[in-house]
């Protein structure tokens, strides 16, 4: 089968925490067209699959993922900010308070998983030798007491656990998820930026095409049914003399 005749389909890749479904679901209701394929990809991966061509698009934590690796000539829009928490045991001193601060942890010791949910400038506290190679792995040993672990909350919602809680860290390094994407933008990632910004099925560049004017004898019924409905029209609407009493007295 040629190039030409191999049908079109839209590869996103998207990382841990990240929830695109209700943006796939729309995607299969407008473009039916075109198979949406779904590739789960670590942060640290996202930004080379783009520049490869492994994906077309990802939904990735930016610039976390430009930080291993570069795409390439490529486009990048935010989505929203993640708020930062760190993962404790269920028992450790600082599940206390409910939201803590850098200073609250900077005697702890801390665990940095290879694939780097979080990039930050530094260590708020110390940092354990052993680096595990995922989340995942980090979890494990956050429950088995080894060391504490920071990650954007919805990684800490993803690997919950009965012995472990999160408290959200104020002043902390958050973590931004946005789009990324190779220049130049094709067809098909412009609709998915258009579904993504909330763009209308046919509109353009997420442009909301205005109501249709209406004309003068269309307004004054429209103003006419208005009144009719709140009984102001003269002589529709009339007053009914109380119960017990007569007109003339």
């Amino acid at each position: 089968m040629s190039t030409a005749d191999t049908p079109q389909r839209f590869r996103l890749a998207y990382v841990p925490g990240v929830t695109p479904g209700k943006w796939v679901r729309i995607w299969r209701d407008r473009r039916a067209d075109v198979p949406l394929d779904l590739l789960a990809l670590d942060v640290a991966a996202s930004a080379a699959a783009i520049a490869d061509g492994t994906a077309d698009m990802a939904i990735t934590r930016i610039p976390d993922a430009l930080a291993h690796a570069d795409p390439g000539p490529h486009h990048c829009i935010s989505l929203y900010e993640e708020t930062t928490v760190v993962v404790v045991p269920k028992d450790h001193v600082l599940t206390v308070g409910d939201e803590l601060t850098l200073d609250d942890i900077a005697d702890e010791q801390f665990l940095w998983p290879l694939d780097e949910p979080l990039v930050v400038p530094e260590s708020p506290g110390g940092s354990v030798d052993h680096r595990p190679e995922t989340t995942a792995d980090a979890i494990e040993l956050v429950a088995a007491g080894i060391g504490l672990l920071l990650v954007p909350q919805s990684l800490a919602r993803l690997h919950h656990r009965k012995d472990l809680v999160y408290r959200p860290m104020v002043g902390a390094p958050t973590s931004t998820v946005g789009l990324l994407w190779p220049d130049p933008t094709t067809p098909l990632a412009d609709d998915f930026i258009g579904i993504v910004r909330g763009r209308r099925a046919g509109s353009s560049r997420g442009d909301v095409e205005p109501a249709p004017k209406r004309s003068a004898r269309e307004k004054t019924a429209a103003k006419r049914a208005a009144r009719e409905a709140a009984g102001k029209i003269p002589g529709k609407s009339k007053r009914r003399p109380a119960p017990g009493r007569r007109r003339g007295r």
